[in-house]
């Protein structure tokens, strides 16, 4: 009985005493870190990489991000002047798009180099490689998204792929869909339903521009094309 009375004297003690619990534990702690030394140092070591890596990569994408501006504004004045071919490939000073896209391409200008390149990779012809590089960039931008699914329906359309185009087409229409570009991916998406016999689904088409954006400058032909894909629909 007396030493169930000790122990739990000794118990009441430890929890009462400030002194005596903080001394349990810096000595458990002592225990914990002699015990676990090497496990705990690898822990720090692991730490301290990923802060180290994660600095390193910071100043990496940084000086990437510098140097890809540096020629996408040589590159972009090309564009603009109509000189494709030096947009692409460079001048001899500064890289060229494709450059640009390739090896920037986890940078932001990068990324909008792929952008670039499959607009005159479509203007040239070259629709595979437009597909590869319009498919290729991804941006939370308002309007150049919705405008390269919008080309890429645009490039498989020009290669037969009809269904792969209005699929496009509809996802451009439904990227943040305003009174400006959505009529006009709804118009193309419309023609390419007609392209694929699939008149039914073109008479929708038109009228969700004509029901949804009744002051879209696209209304007017709208309602011309759905009067004829109707038309066709109940001829088939």
């Amino acid at each position: 009985m007396a030493q169930n009375i000790t122990k739990k004297d000794h118990t009441l003690d430890v929890l009462e005493n400030p002194d005596v619990l903080a001394d349990r534990l810096t000595h458990g702690s002592e225990d914990f870190v002699s015990k676990y030394k090497n496990v705990l140092l690898g822990l720090l070591g692991v730490v301290a990489a990923a802060i180290i890596g994660g600095y390193l990569f910071y100043n990496y994408r940084n000086t990437q991000e510098k140097e890809a501006q540096a020629d996408m504004f040589q590159a972009i004045y090309y564009f603009e002047a109509d000189s494709l071919n030096k947009a692409l490939k460079g001048d001899g000073q500064y890289r060229g798009l494709t450059t640009i896209a390739d090896e920037y391409g986890s940078t932001k200008a990068g990324n909008l180099a792929k952008f670039y390149t499959g607009v005159i990779y479509l203007k040239q012809g070259k629709f595979k490689e437009a597909i590869n590089y319009l498919g290729d960039y991804k941006s939370n931008d308002l309007i150049l998204q919705g405008k390269a699914y919008s080309l890429l329906g645009d490039a498989n359309l020009e290669l037969g792929n009809k269904k792969e185009a209005i699929d496009y087409y509809l996802k451009a229409a439904d990227y943040n869909s305003n009174e400006f570009f959505t009529p006009q991916y709804l118009m193309k998406a419309g023609a390419a339903y007609e392209a694929n016999n699939d008149f039914a689904k073109a008479t929708e088409v038109y009228n969700r521009i004509i029901n949804n954006y009744a002051n879209a400058a696209e209304v007017a032909d709208a309602k011309k094309y759905k009067a004829r894909a109707e038309l066709l629909a109940a001829g088939k």
